[in-house]
């Protein structure tokens, strides 16, 4: 065996033989005499080793070339363009392998073959040049190859769906229920032009995803309502804050669907959270404070609601920050809150707190196991009424989720002594005016099932002792005697 086979057999590298020593005679002749066969294939061999790289990860722009192997997630459509010499023709292919996901170009005949021949799923060998291109690392295909025996352990989601959404990715079309939507902004370009900015956050059977909407499409934002079906359509994909993100400029738009799209949110029980956590919460609201208004540091006015909501296997406070305040949710309402973070709450209970990036959504009555199961939820005396305030109160001192300054000089009361104070004191006002004996009747929403159950006209929460299967939210008049400030129940009706 010559020295040129020898060293070609121990290359771990996509090439054939003769190609091999095609370079190897190329390299010989670039040399120009100071290197003899066996040289010139070790320095083939090492330049071909450099090029390979572990993984997409591992691709950077910059880089004079590199080989890797990748599935296709998606494969854009053909497009043309002129050249000084002619028409050209170029097609994006979405490749990832366990390692992440890169947008690949290919061009001319290689872009018309792979329109009529390249499928979602393929593996290929690809060769190619990196790049920083207009929506983020590319790589220019110098060759490319089909490889049926290789496997990559990467999941296809399908096209158009949230989960199928890759970073760098540009002319993409995606369908979704609006989940909740926010204000216009307006902002100062360097230019010194006033530019505007809206969000929209749409759900499907994948996930969930932030859309942005620039400029003339975020008035978008004030046509939609939550629960609406849509499609961006012509958006593109960024990263903020490790999360991707949907963006809408001047070629995009958000179209209304006619079909429904299934939104089924993966939540964390309320039992399982942990300080620090930022997660997906759903349940039912138990109960509802007003919302409060402070002073931040900076002299602006901040906004602070109080809601408590339970699943089926606990309970927890959230804080609603700033527009999030505005939420139009009550006792009864099955409600996800996205992306919260968890927080040291009120004696030190964990309580969630919905800042800027939170999202706030009604769902579909019966979409929780807490709203399915209301009847058979058990929660403590202590957790019900209308609740204790913590999102102000326990958080003097320290910033909003804002991020805009502190609550600083809130008020100071614990509103939840207050709820406690008022529940008392109804039920004090009853059991006077019954003196135990006579019957006494109160009409009010359930805002705790099990045992006892609690209803709240908006202004007394008294504790009601029955057998009677409720739901949380129901609307119910009760008739009975009070004992021990407890109402016990001859009639609900």
């Amino acid at each position: 065996m010559g020295v040129i086979e020898d060293v070609y057999g121990d290359l771990e590298a996509d090439i054939s033989e003769e190609e091999f020593r095609e370079a190897v005679a190329t390299k010989v002749e670039q040399m120009d005499g100071l290197a003899d066969e066996e040289t010139a294939a070790m320095l083939v061999a090492h330049e071909l080793t450099e090029e390979e790289v572990n993984g997409i990860a591992d691709v950077e722009a910059g880089m004079e070339e590199v080989k890797f192997l990748a599935k296709v997630l998606s494969v854009g459509d053909l497009r043309t363009f002129e050249r000084e010499d002619g028409e050209g023709q170029v097609l994006n292919v979405e490749v990832a392998d366990e390692t992440g996901r890169v947008r690949v170009a290919l061009w001319d005949q290689d872009a018309a073959a792979a329109e009529e021949e390249l499928d979602a799923g393929d593996v290929l060998r690809i060769k190619g040049r990196p790049k920083e291109g207009y929506s983020g690392l590319e790589v220019s295909a110098s060759r490319v190859e089909g490889d049926p025996d290789a496997t990559i352990e990467v999941d296809l989601a399908e096209e158009g769906t949230i989960a199928s959404l890759s970073l760098g990715q540009s002319d993409v079309s995606a369908r979704g229920r609006v989940l909740g939507t926010e204000p216009v902004r307006t902002f100062s370009r360097d230019d010194g032009s006033e530019g505007r900015v809206a969000n929209v956050v749409l759900g499907d059977e994948t996930g969930r995803v932030r859309v942005t909407l620039w400029d003339e499409q975020a008035d978008r934002a004030t046509e939609l309502e939550e629960g609406r079906s849509v499609e961006v359509v012509d958006g593109y994909v960024r990263e903020r804050d490790g999360a991707l993100e949907l963006h809408v400029g001047s070629r995009g738009k958000v179209e209304d669907l006619d079909e429904d799209v299934t939104y089924v949110p993966e939540t964390t029980d309320i039992e399982d959270l942990e300080l620090e956590d930022v997660v997906d919460i759903a349940g039912v609201i138990r109960s509802a404070d007003p919302k409060r208004t402070f002073d931040r540091d900076d002299g602006s006015e901040g906004q602070v609601r109080n809601v408590r909501v339970q699943d089926r296997t606990g309970d927890i406070r959230v804080a609603l920050w700033g527009e999030k305040a505005d939420a139009d949710i009550g006792p009864g309402d099955e409600v996800l809150f996205a992306d919260v973070e968890i927080k040291d709450g009120w004696q030190e209970d964990l309580e969630a707190s919905a800042g800027w990036r939170s999202t706030v959504s009604v769902l579909d009555a019966g979409s929780t196991t807490a709203g399915a199961e209301a009847g058979s939820a058990d929660a403590d005396d202590s957790d019900g009424g209308s609740g204790g305030a913590t999102g102000l109160d326990a958080f003097t001192g320290e910033s909003d989720a804002d991020g805009a300054g502190s609550a600083g000089d809130a008020p100071s009361s614990d509103a939840g002594a207050e709820s406690a104070a008022a529940a008392t004191a109804s039920a004090e006002g009853l059991a006077d005016a019954s003196d135990g004996d006579e019957s006494t009747e109160f009409t009010g929403t359930v805002v705790q099932t099990g045992d006892p159950v609690m209803l709240d006209d908006g202004s007394e929460t008294v504790t009601v002792v029955t057998d009677e299967d409720v739901r949380l939210g129901q609307e119910v008049t009760v008739r009975g005697r009070l004992v021990d400030g407890r109402l016990e129940a001859d009639e609900v009706f």
